[in-house]
């Protein structure tokens, strides 16, 4: 498909839509419930981010809502101001300092991620929503969607809930869990079923979920899901007039408002950042995203987010990943889902309210499957040590601590992989044999730093007594004036000491290296002389 204009796969769009909204429907609740805002912001911050931002973004299948990501930073922020009208006015100014940065071309900073992470980054991501998940599919439904993290506001760790959860399997909620998957796999895999993929799996599993456990509750079986926390949790009308807030401007002179609409403003765009970056990757036409647009799109929606009574959003791969996943291409998909969120949280919340949540987690269990598949770690093994490593430790860092220092962590081991790499590839060395005696040849890289420093003085130190050796500098274009000082300190005094006879070839007038031949015996010469 050569044409990505919005409208060139509006049937493949529609479906993963609808699919789209089916994940992100549960997830802004659960976020708005975690950070201890309304329910209903999560999904006015979903419905802005879907159609707003999907509008504006240069992305066509990035999706943004609301972040499990800045969850403890909205309920600390909420608790600290006093209120969620004022922390509203925190939320406009974030979007207005994310407006800036976009003018200011800061979203060129994600360019400077390696692979290894950000593949660590999604492969930790699917990990999470799978240990996640789990719970939900035994129907043990007592953690939000929100909290997103390996240690959670209980106090337990993800693994000690999933232990637990093994206690408090419910056989309905399980049943459906396992019907749903086993649609949702014979949905990709069987060919007969290719001519309805315009109707996405998921939609299927909703359905059915539906029906099944009706029949349940109207035959009086056990297997029957009844209480509303197994269960999707739409507030209705009446309750989203109630719980619905606008920002109080009076705010604007309270020093804590600007500190945290700061730290929103720098932590929703490193996130998002990272996130488009990631779903580039993902993108089976590896488009590339305008960073600095999509900045400035995402103020934009975190400003009438905060106008509106929504919650801070960022671009977030679990809803990106299942756009991907479910056939969407252009970004009408993600401005449907943005739609239908407010159609239907409106209009039929109280058929939503009987999704059991143990069809979504089967949903989401596919979604993270595909991000964490065996076969990405093969791959990555395969590219060698210097790629496995940081990426491993993206993955164990983002599913232990959280994303952002996770990223942090393998961007680090990254790093000290590259300055390993810098220091070997600093020269090249080369010994060959003549009838009056060996020639020692260290030809020096085009670029060499002062981390190629302690490389050079060690094979300088080693360069045995009475040699011939050639520092050759003929395609150098920088040298650090430290490693230029040890050149001629072994010039002046180590290679006289030695006895070796040095050759400097190539070297630029302002390193002040005359490129002559130094033997040990003329150096001597100078010396008495002196």
């Amino acid at each position: 498909m050569n044409n990505h204009s919005i409208f060139s796969n509006v049937r493949g769009d529609l479906a993963a839509g609808l699919v789209v909204f089916l994940v992100a429907l549960p997830l802004c609740l659960g976020i708005a419930l975690a950070s201890g805002a309304p329910l209903f912001s999560g999904i006015v911050s979903g419905v802005i981010g879907g159609v707003v931002v999907g509008f504006l973004s240069n992305s066509s299948l990035s999706v943004t809502g609301p972040a499990a990501g800045l969850t403890a930073i909205v309920l600390t922020a909420i608790t600290d101001l006093g209120s969620f009208d004022i922390f509203l006015v925190a939320v406009i100014l974030a979007g207005l300092i994310q407006i800036a940065l976009g003018f200011l071309k800061a979203g060129s900073f994600s360019n400077y991620f390696p692979t290894s992470v950000i593949e660590g980054m999604l492969t930790a991501i699917g990990i999470i929503i799978i240990l996640k998940q789990i719970p939900h599919a035994f129907g043990y439904d007592i953690n939000n969607e929100g909290d997103f993290f390996y240690i959670e506001k209980s106090g337990n760790s993800t693994l000690d809930t999933l232990i637990e959860s093994v206690n408090y399997i419910h056989n309905g909620a399980l049943i459906i869990t396992l019907l749903s998957l086993a649609i949702l796999i014979t949905w990709e895999k069987v060919p007969a079923l290719k001519k309805l993929k315009v109707i996405p799996g998921a939609l299927v599993v909703v359905v059915i979920s539906i029906l099944l456990n009706e029949f349940f509750i109207q035959s009086g079986s056990s297997l029957a899901i009844i209480t509303q926390n197994h269960l999707v949790n739409l507030p209705t009308f009446a309750e989203i007039q109630n719980e619905f807030s606008l920002p109080n401007f009076s705010a604007l002179t309270n020093e804590k408002v600007w500190i945290v609409a700061l730290t929103i403003a720098v932590v929703a765009s490193i996130e998002t950042l990272l996130c488009v970056e990631a779903t580039d990757k993902l993108d089976p036409y590896k488009r590339f995203t305008d960073t600095n647009r999509e900045l400035k799109a995402q103020g934009i929606g975190n400003l009438l987010s905060g106008l509106l009574g929504g919650l801070p959003m960022t671009s977030v791969v679990v809803r990106s990943s299942a756009n991907i996943n479910s056939g969407g291409r252009t970004k009408l998909s993600t401005i449907f889902h943005g739609f239908l969120l407010i159609s239907f949280a409106l209009s039929i919340p109280f058929i939503l309210n009987k999704i059991p949540l143990a069809a979504l987690a089967a949903v989401l269990l596919m979604v993270g499957y595909k991000l964490a598949k065996p076969s990405v770690f093969v791959h990555l093994w395969q590219n060698g040590y210097s790629q496995f490593i940081p990426f491993l430790v993206t993955v164990l860092a983002v599913v232990f601590i959280d994303l952002l220092k996770g990223v942090g962590i393998g961007l680090g081991i990254s790093i000290i992989f590259i300055l390993y790499q810098n220091l070997k590839i600093a020269y090249s060395f080369k010994k060959e044999s003549f009838k009056d005696g060996d020639i020692i040849t260290m030809k020096l890289a085009q670029e060499v730093s002062f981390l190629n420093k302690a490389a050079i003085k060690n094979t300088l130190a080693s360069i045995p007594r009475g040699s011939k050796l050639i520092i050759d500098a003929s395609n150098t274009k920088y040298i650090d004036f430290d490693v230029v000082e040890l050149i001629k300190d072994f010039r002046n005094i180590k290679a006289d000491d030695k006895e070796i006879d040095l050759t400097l070839k190539g070297f630029k007038e302002q390193y002040n290296l005359d490129t002559v031949e130094f033997k040990h015996i003329k150096i001597k010469e100078a010396k008495e002389a002196i």
